[in-house]
């Protein structure tokens, strides 16, 4: 039976941890994964300054050939044992999209798989990444006047990363669609959103993509559910959308994070 992980990040994440592919590999082989996508944060497009306070949202451009051929070695090392793929989870930066184009013109040949999500949000001439911090989000709330207008901007971008014209190496699955809910337990919403995000799945489905279905905010304090929830997963099913299950793991230790509470 197949088993998937479809989003992990390895020792080029500037901001994981320094656990090697080896220990990811090893730690996956030992809960009877099939199928691993490595999913790394591509660099960031030329021209946009990182606003986190490392700068460490993406991986050095230098190190991109080294990442893939590391997992191209990696591919025959574990060759009969476990199916490995090269993949990125790419940024979606509204207004950025040519640059973001460019780098997958460039890399897209050497991608099996890949996700595109969204993490950065412009407002008011001020760019930010809204899942770094609570103390971040409250200042994006400060800043857009509430918590349901950081919300609507979050969806509205995610809706316009699934339209963008990305060329032909455009991610083929959408990434974490309610990152946004991470901090949801102190700074909830007043409303679920479902229009939003049902716009969104339908999107999706009209494209023929598919969504990662990720374990990550099931062990995040302050969220306490899976990206996305359940009951979008199943709405996302009726649609006939592919929905991959990933681990956001950033360390060997988060493989499999949250799965044991998802619809899989």
């Amino acid at each position: 039976m197949k088993k998937v992980d479809g989003h992990i990040h390895t020792p080029f994440c500037p901001h994981g941890s320094s656990d090697s592919f080896h220990q990811y590999i090893e730690k996956a082989i030992s809960l009877q994964y099939t199928h691993l996508t490595f999913t790394e944060h591509a660099p960031l497009p030329a021209g946009f300054k990182d606003t986190t306070p490392d700068g460490d949202s993406g991986m050095a451009l230098d190190d991109v050939p080294l990442y893939f051929d590391a997992i191209e070695e990696l591919k025959e090392t574990y060759r009969g044992q476990i199916t490995i793929l090269s993949g990125l989870e790419v940024d979606y930066i509204e207004g950025f999209e040519n640059e973001t184009t460019d780098f997958l013109n460039r890399w897209g040949s050497r991608l099996d798989d890949s996700i595109l999500s969204v993490h950065f949000l412009h407002h008011k001439n001020e760019w930010d990444c809204l899942d770094f911090s609570p103390d971040v989000f409250l200042r994006m709330i400060d800043r857009y006047g509430s918590v349901d207008a950081v919300y609507a901007h979050y969806y509205q971008t995610v809706l316009k990363s699934i339209d963008a014209d990305l060329g032909a190496f455009k991610p083929n699955r959408i990434g974490h669609i309610t990152l946004v809910k991470k901090f949801q337990k102190i700074h909830p919403a007043s409303k679920p959103f479902t229009e939003e995000i049902h716009r969104i799945l339908k999107a999706v489905a009209e494209k023929g993509l598919e969504l990662d279905y990720n374990g990550a905010g099931v062990i995040k304090p302050h969220c306490g559910e899976s990206y996305p929830p359940e009951d979008v997963i199943k709405y996302a099913r009726s649609l006939d959308i592919k929905t991959v299950y990933g681990s956001d793991a950033h360390s060997a230790a988060g493989i499999d994070q949250g799965r044991h509470e998802m619809e899989l």
